[in-house]
């Protein structure tokens, strides 16, 4: 183009949970891959900046390009290629967004709106880190940079404003939130931990991020007993010393693998006076389930079962459900916002260019002015000649601007091409043509205001 106001594009390729299984993403993912993946990308031509983000659910490359077709295939190769996959073999799980569609796609993973778990707040973290990894390596530029500090407080905002992240949606933190509801807060307390399953490892570490004094580990298998308690630095101990250290805990958390009843309702009634009828919260998370149901009926034992917890987590997840409606419409509104801030970036150029060209008539007419003047003005005379001229050019360019700026919404190229002519911006000696990214001028400083 003539102008040199080439528009950039903003470019989502990749792979999550819902597209591809977890075998294919892995392959793609650059684990164990002694390089960072921005690097290979950013030698194809038409890739301008990058950033990747790999975590356990999603595999994706975002880009900024002039030449969006030609840049995605080049893209798909390299990926492949890097990582030993024919493409063949990855292209029909990908999914493909671009400009607004590919700024809200990441708004919305950055929400946790994408996320397996609704609203979940670790992948804010993973794409924090995948940004800092690709800007360490002058990967991004005035386009991912803005989107990327744009997508970060679109997620702060949502979290404030929304209750997206609110009511525990895994069983292992419902599990934890009820503790916390009977005993007010968790930090003195004691937990126990029978057997070692998966869920309740996690609702251990959920325990001790919520302030719990000392675990214990019993288990059938001693040496596994000993492995969790070394991790969470509490102390193991057999299945046989459970009643004795029963005396002392709050919190039993239960996922063996036995056929029948660890833990009776007669062996829990008796441990109830030696404890002075102090409370203490079973959750029972085994199936076929380890503690006899019947204890919830003694005084001051509150007992849950793995059905109790996925109660409390499905009406959990119809609060965060109506949440992610509200948190769709802040997404909306954000998207709108940045498009208009894009649409304007593509704009910069040709006013930059029409005021370069004010302020150079504006020189040459004042030097002309001043070197026919008979008398010599003082320095002070001279400035204010300089300000006059500067305020008279800025005035007088303060509408034309404007008005391409809120044209160039409705009119697009139009607009500029005809600003372009008007002004005679491309006439007999033209200006260099400059992507968008040089101009960080006054004009983009003031954009990034809005």
């Amino acid at each position: 183009m003539s102008n040199g106001t080439v528009k950039d594009h903003i470019i989502i390729i990749g792979l999550n949970h819902r597209t591809a299984p977890v075998e294919v993403r892995e392959k793609l993912s650059f684990a164990g891959k002694d390089i960072e993946p921005v690097t290979l990308f950013l030698e194809i031509a038409p890739v301008r900046e990058a950033l990747f983000l790999s975590t356990c659910n999603r595999v994706e490359l975002l880009f900024v390009s002039r030449e969006p077709k030609a840049a995605t295939e080049m893209c798909k190769e390299i990926w492949g290629r890097a990582n030993e996959i024919s493409v063949s073999l990855f292209e029909e799980h990908l999914y493909y967004f671009r400009n607004e569609e590919a700024v809200r796609h990441l708004f919305r993973v950055a929400a946790g709106l994408d996320s397996m778990v609704l609203g979940e707040p670790q992948i804010l973290g993973q794409l924090k880190d995948a940004y800092r990894r690709a800007a360490e390596r002058r990967a991004t530029g005035v386009i991912l940079n803005r989107l990327l500090h744009k997508t970060f407080s679109v997620a702060k905002r949502i979290r404030t404003e929304t209750g997206i992240g609110s009511h525990a949606v895994s069983v292992s933190y419902a599990a934890v939130e009820l503790a916390k509801k009977i005993f007010g807060e968790l930090s003195g307390k004691q937990a126990m931990l029978i057997g070692a399953g998966e869920m309740a490892e996690l609702a251990a570490q959920h325990l001790l991020t919520q302030g719990v004094e000392k675990l214990i580990v019993a288990n059938r298998t001693l040496s596994r007993a000993l492995e969790l308690a070394k991790q969470f630095r509490g102390e193991a101990i057999s299945l046989e010393e459970i009643e004795e250290y029963l005396l002392q805990v709050d919190i039993v958390i239960s996922s063996t693998g036995a056929p029948h009843y660890i833990l009776s309702a007669e062996q829990i009634k008796r441990l109830m006076r030696p404890r002075k009828l102090r409370p203490i919260f079973f959750i029972d998370i085994a199936v076929p389930r380890d503690i006899d149901p019947a204890a919830n009926e003694i005084e001051n034992v509150f007992l849950y079962d793995i059905d109790d917890l996925k109660a409390v987590v499905e009406e959990n997840l119809s609060f965060r459900k109506k949440e992610a409606i509200r948190a769709e419409r802040i997404i909306e509104e954000e998207v709108l916002k940045f498009k208009n801030w894009l649409e304007q970036l593509q704009v910069y150029p040709t006013i930059v260019a029409l005021r370069q060209k004010a302020e150079e008539i504006r020189k040459r007419e004042l030097e002309k002015t001043l070197s026919h003047m008979k008398t010599k003005l003082s320095p002070e005379d001279r400035e204010a000649l300089e300000i006059l001229t500067k305020s008279l050019v800025n005035k007088i360019l303060h509408d034309p601007i404007i008005y391409l700026k809120n044209r160039y919404h409705k009119d697009g190229q139009q607009v500029v091409d005809f600003t372009r002519k008007l002004f005679n911006l491309d006439g007999d000696r033209p200006l260099e043509a400059k992507p968008p990214q040089v101009y960080l001028s006054e004009e983009l400083k003031e954009a990034k205001k809005h």
